[in-house]
């Protein structure tokens, strides 16, 4: 019941802070016709008839496509759904936090991302340290920004362009690089290879690198941020590769999101990040696994 109440003052605080920033809070489709083709992640199909209907891993699409239609600052917190995704960490129903703002670049979005953590901690009378998973967080100062060369070279067995070489860069993030985040504040973990942001611009001075971010805590991924890419050619061209990977690894091809690339050549640049509120629960109740802090976990429904 502690937990269950801290949740509720963490989402109500969540919201208080996006409107006291101008943002409208908006609801969208749970269920559509396309999903982000994403190699990584399984989607939950609704309906699989003539026209199947997938249960969203995001609500990504529409909201993108209302910043397309003039609406400048919009957030949500809705639930997603994402197949065969179960542990201490991850269920298979979670509650997404995503929020955009047109005319802004991820680094809008770090900057964020502090203020919101921070508004939640004094919220919940925690001031500005937060005891979770046996350590002690200080949120006062500014988050720790580390790109991603930079992490691998102080914590894998291998340089970031050795990963990408062979293929084991989703291998080593996880079990090398991960769990050395945020362990005594928050950290920023920035600029990713191109080939792992499939959504984001890429940086201006570097088209190796796409200007996509990740929030860490205790060692726990808890966002995913970036500048938009609003070339709707590149998108399309970026989302048959996200295709190809998947077939290449036995997974159905996905559809694409053709309303929301017909949207997008009309989209102001923008930047927009999801943040997983089942895990910053987690953190401020200092809970061991995300069952503690959902009301039923999948095994009690």
């Amino acid at each position: 019941m502690k937990n269950l109440r801290t949740r509720s003052l963490v989402i109500r605080l969540t919201r208080d802070f996006f409107i006291q920033n101008g943002y409208l809070e908006v609801e969208t489709p749970v269920m559509g016709p396309a999903i982000i083709p994403e190699a990584h992640i399984d989607p939950a199909r609704a309906f699989s008839g003539e026209s199947p209907l997938y249960l969203q891993a995001s609500p990504e699409l529409y909201m993108k496509r209302l910043l397309s239609r003039g609406i400048p600052k919009i957030f949500q917190i809705c639930k997603c759904f994402r197949s065969n995704e179960r542990g201490r960490f991850h269920l298979p129903e979670l509650t997404l936090l995503e929020w955009y703002g047109a005319r802004e670049t991820y680094e809008d979005l770090m900057d964020q991302c502090q203020d919101l953590i921070r508004h939640i901690s004094r919220g919940l009378d925690m001031d500005t340290r937060l005891a979770c998973r046996g350590r002690i967080l200080d949120l006062a100062p500014d988050f720790k920004r580390l790109t991603v060369a930079q992490a691998f070279r102080e914590y894998a067995s291998l340089s970031m362009d050795q990963a990408l070489e062979s293929g084991r860069f989703d291998e080593i993030m996880g079990f090398e690089i991960e769990p050395c985040l945020g362990l005594e504040q928050p950290c920023i973990l920035l600029d990713y290879p191109a080939s792992m942001a499939s959504l984001a611009r890429l940086k201006p001075d570097n088209s190796n690198l796409a200007q996509r971010f990740e929030l860490y805590m205790a060692g726990i991924e808890l966002a995913n941020g970036f500048t938009e890419l609003i070339d709707p050619k590149i998108q399309r061209s970026r989302f048959e590769q996200e295709n190809r990977v998947r077939s290449a690894r036995g997974m159905d091809g996905l559809p694409l999101p053709e309303k929301f690339l017909s949207d997008l050549g009309s989209m102001p640049e923008a930047a927009g990040i999801a943040l997983g509120l089942d895990r910053l629960v987690m953190l401020f109740c200092d809970a061991g696994s995300i069952d503690e802090v959902v009301a039923f976990p999948p095994e009690e429904q």
